[in-house]
């Protein structure tokens, strides 16, 4: 049978040359000013060479490797489907329970890596980055992956919990653990300020909607210099303290600090392994709550209007109430990350909530899997690391980040690990085959 679908989907060798001739044109046009061009200072003029060889070279091994590569592409797409099929129809559990093991894996890896490494700041740097990540990747991992709104401006409520943390902790005197809650708290009633009137929007109105507010939010920040500090931001924010211990090598007459409490000596890494764990316990935290909600009727209802919103109105149910608790929730978890980043920086300034983070988080979900909490750990884990590995490729560190987008979105469509079943049809199947057995 498998053959059989598989003849009927090879294209004949004019679609072949067809498709290939296409690629190759937009190599072309692609390579003219990436290949094909160069400028050059000769005696203070600026002069323009040109590689036609080069650009000639670059697209006759694009049309060839298009031709020679796409059927082998389409048999292991086929393939996939082909298992993804199979493993569907066997309820799942066999992938379910390798995600489980990968994911308690992981989970084990994340514990020890600052002891490990602990003479290293920067891998525990770039780590505490990735879980940074992980965490915003969550909390938007509601917002579209559940609910089934896309957000493109989640960024701000990222910069709300980071800008609350710091007015509060350097204008009243909060410290972390008190300005947590609040920050989250406004960060959420901003998730409903936004939620309100989009709710008729649907698709990309709704996504032209959430890129404006969180240009507004950024536009706020840079302007009124009296409350943010304008483009100069906010400086000497309080770094968090462990039940009041802070992390230096000197308190003030009276008080402890972390080293003398423990009779340690005073290193600038127990700081650095203290934000580490601090951020590992926020995310994983994260993701018990969004996986707690899943399972209760806000999560199910999450996931019936990302499915068909217009049957989720026939059977009566409050679409309004669901968007907006998905904004809130969403953006709560937003704004606890970036109190963490406030805290963990010191310093924070608009330049820190471009567009370009909204799109890096949304990048995750997505290359990820939309719903699939275990994807989103590792696209985190493969957007974060790889310009880190490019560094000494300056030039092609955006370069290597579209290529590896593109090779994802070509091979795995539906994200690293897609997870579109809804999760009370899952629970229900392992209920069914639990009672079987």
């Amino acid at each position: 049978m498998s053959s059989v679908v598989l003849a009927h989907q090879k294209p004949d060798l004019s679609a072949r040359l067809r498709d290939a001739l296409q690629v190759a044109f937009i190599a072309l046009v692609l390579g003219i000013p990436m290949i094909g061009l160069s400028t050059a200072d000769v005696g203070n003029v600026l002069q323009v060479r040109t590689h036609w060889g080069s650009l000639a070279v670059f697209v006759l091994v694009v049309f060839f490797g298009r031709l020679l590569l796409r059927p082998w592409i389409q048999h292991l797409r086929l393939r996939g489907q082909q298992r993804s099929a199979r493993q569907q129809a066997a309820g799942g559990s066999t992938s379910a329970q390798v995600l489980t093991l990968i994911g308690w894996a992981m989970l084990g890896v994340s514990v020890v890596l600052p002891v490990v490494f602990f003479d290293n700041r920067y891998v525990v740097d770039v780590a505490t980055t990735v879980l940074i990540y992980v965490m915003l990747g969550w909390g938007l991992n509601v917002v579209v992956g559940l609910a089934g709104l896309l957000d493109l401006g989640y960024v701000a409520f990222y910069a709300v919990g980071a800008y609350s943390y710091a007015i509060l902790s350097t204008q009243f005197g909060w410290t972390f653990w008190e300005a947590l809650p609040l920050a989250g708290g406004l960060a959420a009633a901003f998730g409903l300020l936004l939620g309100w009137p989009t709710l008729r929007l649907r698709g990309d109105y709704l996504a032209i909607v959430t890129l404006g507010f969180g240009e507004i939010i950024r536009l706020i920040l840079v302007n009124w210099t009296e409350f943010s500090g304008g483009p100069n931001g906010i400086t000497s924010i309080p770094r968090p303290t462990l039940f009041g211990l802070p992390f230096k090598a000197d308190g003030e007459p009276g008080e402890a600090t972390f080293a003398s409490f423990f009779g340690l000596e005073f290193v600038p890494e127990q700081r650095v392994v203290f934000l580490y764990y601090l951020i590992l316990a926020l995310a994983l935290l994260t993701n018990l709550f969004v996986s707690r909600l899943r399972r209760l009727p806000v999560g199910r209802a999450w996931e019936a209007m990302r499915e068909d919103e217009i049957a989720c109105q026939a059977m009566g149910m409050n679409v309004t109430n669901v968007k907006l608790s998905a904004f809130a929730l969403g953006a709560m978890l937003g704004g606890f990350a970036g109190v963490f980043f406030a805290a963990r920086q010191g310093f924070i300034s608009p330049e820190s909530f471009v567009f370009s983070e909204s799109a890096m988080i949304l990048a995750i979900v997505v290359l990820g899997g939309m719903g699939s909490q275990t994807g989103v750990v590792f696209a985190s884990l493969v957007l974060v690391l790889l310009p880190e590995i490019g560094r000494d490729f300056a030039e092609y560190r955006m370069l290597m980040f579209g290529t590896a987008m593109i090779l994802i979105m070509v091979w795995k469509p539906g994200g690293l690990l897609s997870q579109r079943q809804p999760t009370v049809l899952a629970s229900r199947i392992t209920v069914r085959k639990g009672a079987s057995t």
